[in-house]
């Protein structure tokens, strides 16, 4: 695949293999598996790579045939499109969430972009409560329309899932990773825990759940697994998908920050105990079924930096009340220009991102986030003298507010919601 043909990194004198080069490799990873893989080159003995590569299941995509959404980019090097799924697989009373139980489901997906010139990514979670068509290839089931995107996983798991992507985004695919849930869980204990803000108890008695406050809280694996797979906690949780979005790309990024640490990196055992965990929790594509496929992948993402690993959420508007859909999402025209970009291989702009996305950047300090920000009255004379006050009732009738200017398709700019479990 494409990813094998780009070159990869230089590896230099014998001695530029050591610690540096695996420490910057973890530090730049977005998805899970890739930031576990990325440090077999540290580790590896052909035992062990042995060892995980047989945790590691693969499925083939042979049956989506050759026809797929054309990449739109021309240009030199290769992006990669890797659609990750969360297989929340729900076993016994007190693991039932939204009313489900066994049998398995994929709650969480999200498209992971990476840029071919491999300076920036993009983590795009999809609304499991997304109101879509689904097609019959690769689906085992007639091609069926307005069904939730979730169910896809149900119908077909993965190979369906991409197929759903790929039709409704107009977007190929280049592989897949589905994650374990409960292995999820092993890979955080594995690294003693993960800290996380959380601002206060995020409480769901009808389901068990319980995750402590704190600032940080340092999540065990259970607790890790309740705080990402929450739904019925506040209002705006109960209403979709959203904050519990929110809580998956928080952790996420806090787990990334965790593994490439001092404290897990200068731990054998605890690295050895995270890659065995995180790679019995993976299932992929026949094409990237092995830790040297995904190592090579994660070596190329050694110059991207946290500030440049985007966690965005697809922008979604709720279906009127009186629809038979109340309750689901639909993907707005923003959505649609944010799969054209992404097969454009464009960054996103500043207005698709804002109020919509989170890096993988450590959180700021308390002291950090009370400054003060600059001032916005730091040049207040300039436009008033430059335009004065001829026509001072048509101006702002014309240009009145963000809402008053906000067009159907594109929603006003407003505050966000506070999400539960996530500090501001």
């Amino acid at each position: 695949m494409s990813e094998e043909s780009r070159p990869e990194a230089a590896t230099g004198a014998p001695k530029r293999k050591g610690k540096a080069a695996r420490k910057h490799t973890v530090g730049r990873v977005i998805l899970i598996s890739a930031v576990v893989l990325a440090l077999i080159t540290g580790l590896g003995t052909v035992y062990f790579i042995r060892h995980l590569n047989g945790n590691i299941e693969g499925i083939s995509l042979d049956e989506l045939g050759d026809e797929r959404p054309a990449k739109l980019y021309k240009g030199n090097g290769e992006p990669l499109n890797i659609l990750v799924m969360g297989d929340d697989t729900r076993s016994g009373e007190g693991n039932r969430i939204d009313g489900e139980s066994g049998g398995g489901g994929s709650d969480t997906t999200i498209l992971v972009h990476i840029s071919a010139d491999r300076s920036r990514a993009y983590a795009v979670s999809i609304p499991r409560d997304s109101i879509v068509d689904r097609p019959e290839v690769g689906c085992d089931s007639p091609a069926e329309t307005d069904v939730m995107w979730n169910a896809a996983y149900t119908v077909g798991g993965p190979v369906c899932t991409v197929a759903q992507l790929q039709e409704n985004a107009e977007l190929p695919v280049d592989h897949f990773i589905v994650i374990d849930f409960n292995g999820f869980g092993d890979m955080v204990d594995a690294v003693g825990g993960v800290p996380v803000c959380v601002p206060e108890d995020l409480v769901d008695r009808e389901h068990g759940i319980f995750v402590p406050a704190g600032d940080p809280s340092v999540l065990t694996g259970d607790e890790a697994l309740d705080y990402v797979r929450a739904r019925s906690v506040g209002e705006l949780a109960q209403r979709n998908d959203i904050s519990r979005i929110r809580r998956q790309q928080t952790f996420i990024a806090a787990l990334v920050r965790e593994v490439k640490s001092a404290g897990t990196l200068t731990r054998p055992d605890k690295v050895i105990s995270f890659l065995d965990a995180a790679t019995r929790s993976l299932t992929t594509d026949d094409e990237l079924d092995s830790v040297t496929r995904m190592g090579r992948i994660a070596m190329q993402l050694q110059s991207v930096g946290l500030d440049k690993i985007q966690f965005v959420t697809l922008p979604t508007e709720y279906y009127p009340t009186d629809s038979e859909f109340s309750g689901r999402v639909f993907w707005t025209p923003e959505a649609d220009r944010i799969w054209k970009l992404i097969n454009q291989d464009k960054e996103l702009p500043a207005e698709l991102l804002s109020g919509n996305a989170v890096t993988a950047e450590p959180p700021k300090t308390s002291a950090e986030a009370q400054s003060p920000s600059p001032s916005p009255s730091d040049t207040p004379s300039e436009t008033p003298s430059e335009t004065p006050s001829e026509t001072p009732s048509e101006t702002p009738s014309e240009t009145a507010s963000p809402s008053e200017t906000a067009t159907p398709d594109a929603p006003a700019t407003t505050e966000p919601e506070p999400v539960p479990g996530v500090c501001a």
